[in-house]
């Protein structure tokens, strides 16, 4: 194309014909093979995302309590000894779930779920001979990048 857009003038193209997949696909790998690693891909991925709510819920959770602590002193300060103690003895340190803290349920994903499903999808891969986790989004980049037509 000579005659190239004001956007492609300006921001350049998103087509690179010149350029090789990034993980190549070993020989024997089917298509139906690499759709499904893809998707062990795509599960790992979601479970990577609710790891991090889970570590968020587990910041949260800490910050609260300890700024409910600030917020029990101040009422002592302010003449509420009474009230303070009530809150401390009632929330201070409490469990977020019946005996555990979050920092439980932290490692109890981690250990018990997280790491199983990271080491599922290292086998899926050994298993069928497809050393590069990213192999289907290798394809569909190269797939993308090349011109239409």
């Amino acid at each position: 194309m000579t005659d190239r857009s004001p956007l492609v003038q300006k921001h350049g193209s998103a087509k690179h014909p010149e350029r090789p997949v990034a993980h190549q696909r070993p020989d024997g790998v089917t298509d139906i093979e690499a759709e499904a690693l893809g998707k062990l891909g795509e599960a790992l991925e979601a479970i990577e995302a609710a790891r991090g709510f889970l570590y968020n819920f587990h910041r949260l959770s800490g910050t609260a309590d300890l700024t409910l602590q600030d917020a029990v002193e101040l009422l002592r300060k302010a003449g509420h000894g009474g009230l303070a103690d009530e809150i401390e003895e009632v929330l201070v340190g409490r469990d977020v779930i019946a005996g555990r803290w979050t920092f439980q349920l932290v490692e109890d994903y981690d250990q018990g779920y997280y790491d199983v499903f990271k080491d599922v999808e290292h086998h899926a891969r050994a298993q069928i001979g497809v050393p590069d986790p990213h192999l289907y989004e290798a394809e569909m980049k190269h797939q993308e990048q090349q011109p239409k037509g």
